[in-house]
């Protein structure tokens, strides 16, 4: 009796063991389909056209950029289309994001095709493609470049509230919400923008060669343009969407309208910790003040 009673442990004890490898085993198998379809290249796709869709406030992404330069030099990308609906975002996080687009125009054709809105560094990015096409509603232009502050002593006065900073010279921490903005202060910021214009001037100017600088900078007074308005100046080469972007790279590079179109999937490898916190800044602060550096951004509630 004893030993039946061990034999049948034992059986069991197998069993036991047995699920657990069949079970390590099937979730091996599933980790390996994992990782294997996460590193599946767009070569293995085929022949395509990828599709980078930029929209919300525009910033600095390491991953972005480093996707864009695999895909200038992924032999399966016929082409790359950019769709456009951002405002604009900080100037650097545009130039960062115009070179980089740049880079792919120097391999393969790109056409920026814009939505709603595609202004401030959102236009700045448009000018990397070698097509720009809007449709007649979309808002765009907005060339300049912004240094938001804001001035809250005066409030705070009223209240008997007063802030006193210990600073190695005047200019330091100048402007700041919390003191007067000095002369000297504005005028070294006033610099820095108009220098800065000077930059996203250029850019527009090497995107749109039928332009003249003068046409251009008559322009780049910080106004917006629908895309009717924005075509007649010259600003953009077509009205119209993604029916339009794949005609003209038909047309012009015959790349083939039957190609299939792939999205460009850029990883969030943020923490889950670290997206919530910046989703809940976005929610609970105008985004502007979210936001650092100088700014190329179009927003009418921006006061």
């Amino acid at each position: 009796m004893a030993d039946d009673a061990e034999d049948l442990i034992e059986r069991q004890r197998l069993r036991r063991r047995l699920v657990f490898w069949r079970l390590l085993t099937v979730a091996a198998v599933a980790v390996a389909l994992v990782i294997a379809y996460g590193q599946l290249s767009t070569s293995e796709i085929g022949d395509h056209v990828a599709v980078l869709k930029v929209s919300g406030v525009i910033e600095g992404d390491d991953r972005r950029e480093a996707t864009l330069d695999r895909i200038a030099g992924d032999d399966s990308v016929q082409a790359l289309i950019v769709r456009i609906n951002s405002p604009g975002g900080t100037f650097v996080g545009g130039e960062t994001l115009y070179l980089a687009l740049q880079r792919v125009a120097a391999e393969k054709p790109v056409v920026a095709v814009m939505d709603d809105v595609a202004a401030s560094a959102g236009y700045m990015i448009a000018m990397a493609g070698d097509h720009v096409i809007a449709r007649q509603g979309t808002i765009t232009g907005s060339i300049g470049v912004i240094f938001p502050t804001t001035q809250v002593y005066e409030f705070f006065d009223e209240f008997g509230v007063t802030f006193e900073n210990i600073k190695s010279d005047p200019l330091k921490a100048n402007p700041t919400p919390f003191e007067e903005t000095l002369p000297a202060a504005r005028d070294s910021m006033q610099e820095m923008v108009d220098q800065l214009q000077v930059v996203f001037v250029s850019i527009v100017d090497a995107g749109r060669p039928k332009l003249d600088t003068a046409a251009i900078q008559q322009l780049a007074d910080g106004r917006v343009f629908s895309g009717v308005q924005a075509l007649e100046n010259g600003l953009i080469d077509e009205l119209g969407g993604d029916r339009e972007a794949r005609a003209w790279l038909m047309a012009e590079h015959d790349i083939s309208d039957s190609l299939p179109a792939q999205d460009v999937k850029i990883d969030d490898d943020l923490p889950w910790y670290a997206e919530f916190l910046r989703e809940t800044g976005k929610s609970v602060l105008p985004e502007p003040l979210t936001l650092d550096g100088l700014l190329a951004l179009w927003q009418p509630d921006l006061q």
